[in-house]
């Protein structure tokens, strides 16, 4: 059996495995997720090896959709990260045995706390299991190891029952992309949705003219800018906008288009955009209508920007 067929085949027994995880889901799933949403204090994620590696991805997915957790290794608390662990915590211990004793032996402490226990295990009738409040199955039919030993079909289960809690509860909780930015601000979507327009826009010395210029001076004041348009003005009212696709458009549609006005050249009401208008609501615009520049207005209508297409990819790539 080469290569390819053999990833094939482990492909398809953890889809396997998320399948049946995905059919047993039921009251008690839902339980879980009403815990946590009625908890004061944060969802605490406990693990050991493999199953720690995936309870902080479930601890880290969590926190930044909206639902306040962090993660606690087992072996860290029982010599005192036990204190990191307040009475109004929820706490999601994850093993897929049930029976890890770096996690039973922290059980009688949170049983004297009173904290609520989300069991996490691919063992029903394991010791977590039959202590936990809720029980989450992630049990599996196999690994996907060649030898079924290597955690695989498991953690990967046990990953996707985490990515489940998180999503649904982000949902309930009305979790918008906003919400999300403000927790990745360093992502191209955090400066998609925290910057303002006025942050990235052109400004300065635009590259403004009349409507009864002539073409040589429209042409003139396009170059000038490097902007690839002139604005049009009458006095400090936006009139219209003139592109280098207006200039060439004239061409097809006059005689003689060396004699048209700026008047006659220009698109009149342009899209404009506030200055303190989200960045991601200027990109929906500027796609949505299929153009590559939008005018900023300051709150009294006047120019002040002019925002293009390039300065978005060039903010998403930053």
């Amino acid at each position: 059996m080469d290569a390819v067929e053999l990833a094939r085949q482990v492909v398809a027994t953890e889809i396997e495995a998320l399948q049946g995880m995905a059919a047993r889901l039921d009251g008690d799933f839902a339980k879980a997720i009403e815990i946590i949403r009625q908890a004061r204090g944060r969802l605490v994620v406990v693990g050991m090896g493999k199953s720690g590696i995936i309870g902080k991805k479930i601890a880290a997915t969590l926190a930044s959709t909206g639902t306040p957790s962090f993660f606690v290794h087992p072996g860290e608390a029982f010599h005192g990260d036990l204190g990191m662990i307040k009475p109004i915590d929820v706490v999601l211990m994850i093993s897929n045995s049930g029976e890890t004793e770096e996690l039973i032996r922290l059980l009688p402490f949170m049983e004297h706390q009173k904290n609520p226990v989300i069991a996490m295990t691919g063992k029903p009738e394991s010791t977590l299991a039959r202590y936990a409040d809720v029980l989450l199955d992630v049990s599996v039919p196999r690994e996907a190891c060649n030898n079924n030993l290597a955690p695989t079909s498991s953690t990967t289960a046990t990953l996707v029952m985490g990515d489940a809690l998180a999503v649904v509860l982000s949902t309930l909780n009305g979790f918008q992309p906003e919400d999300f930015a403000r927790f990745h601000p360093g992502g191209s979507l955090g400066r998609r949705l925290l910057t303002r327009v006025a942050d990235v826009m052109h400004r300065g010395a635009l590259p403004f003219c009349s409507k009864g210029e002539c073409f040589k001076d429209v042409v003139h004041t396009i170059t000038r800018g490097r902007l690839g348009l002139a604005i049009v003005m009458d006095g400090s009212v936006l009139q219209g906008v003139i592109t280098d696709g207006d200039i060439r458009r004239a061409f097809d549609r006059s005689d003689d288009p060396l004699r048209m006005s700026a008047a006659d050249l220009m698109t009149a009401n342009p899209l404009s955009i506030d200055q303190q208008e989200r960045f991601s609501v200027a990109e929906h615009r500027m796609r949505e209508a299929k153009v590559n520049s939008l005018i900023v207005l300051d709150e009294a209508s006047k120019v002040v920007g002019v925002l293009q297409i390039y300065d978005l990819s060039d903010q998403v790539s930053a």
